[in-house]
């Protein structure tokens, strides 16, 4: 079962990264799946009741790769941390088969309670870099989170959202495209903030226009001469 998880998330990678050149290049040289293996063996200690040797494991992690998972978070099959700087995952988080995290990311609570407070992300999400989501919600399947956005409500399945705070926007479908980078297509997206503020330019240049043709042109006045007093 451990060979598996390696061979499948190595696959992942060289499919998604076409830096990745090679398999030993993924395993030697990727702290996002350095990342995961720790976390693997900090999460078999934890569901152990090993809760103090799991914390460590996962200290441990974080240290030599700069990526923080809580070891009682719950992650699927074939995650990728891509680049991986600066990942949070937080104690409650439930992540899903096929996602994709870039650096940065915070999967965070708003909450000081001790039950659910971290996000469950569903199945083939792509979330960008620094986006950060806070609260017991879910992102649901086949999601984008663009990079910087900060979403703190429910997400639908196949949205795309961007913004602080986080927006849905509207996505043309690209079919020859099977991954949007970062989140967010670099074309074909329609932020509704920008498309409203195009349509109010748009109509007032048309007013500039209407009333110029309402208000007649005024003829230039020849200069008066000022007349001399006593001759």
């Amino acid at each position: 079962m451990p060979f598996m998880f390696l061979r499948e998330s190595i696959r992942a990678y060289r499919e998604k990264d076409p830096a990745a050149r090679s398999g030993l290049e993924v395993l030697l040289c990727y702290p996002g799946l350095h990342a995961l293996l720790w976390h693997r063996m900090a999460h078999g200690l934890w569901q152990r009741r090993m809760y103090l040797l799991g914390r460590l494991f996962s200290h441990l992690g974080r240290f030599f790769t700069g990526i923080e998972i809580h070891p009682a978070a719950r992650i699927g099959r074939r995650l990728i941390i891509d680049h991986g700087m600066g990942v949070v995952i937080g104690e409650t988080a439930e992540i899903g088969d096929d996602v994709y995290l870039y650096h940065q990311v915070t999967l965070g609570g708003t909450s000081l309670s001790h039950g659910k407070r971290h996000p469950t992300i569903g199945n083939n999400v792509i979330i960008g870099a620094g986006a950060k989501i806070l609260g017991p919600f879910t992102v649901g399947d086949n999601a984008r989170i663009g990079s910087n956005a900060v979403v703190l409500e429910a997400v639908p399945a196949g949205a795309t959202m961007v913004g602080i705070p986080a927006r849905p926007v509207e996505r043309r479908e690209n079919r020859r495209r099977g991954f949007d980078p970062y989140g967010t297509p670099a074309e074909g997206v329609l932020d509704p903030l920008l498309r409203d503020i195009e349509s109010l330019r748009a109509e007032l240049t048309e007013l500039e226009c209407r009333v110029g043709r309402l208000v007649p042109t005024e003829a230039p006045r020849a200069p008066q001469t000022a007349t001399k007093v006593g001759g």
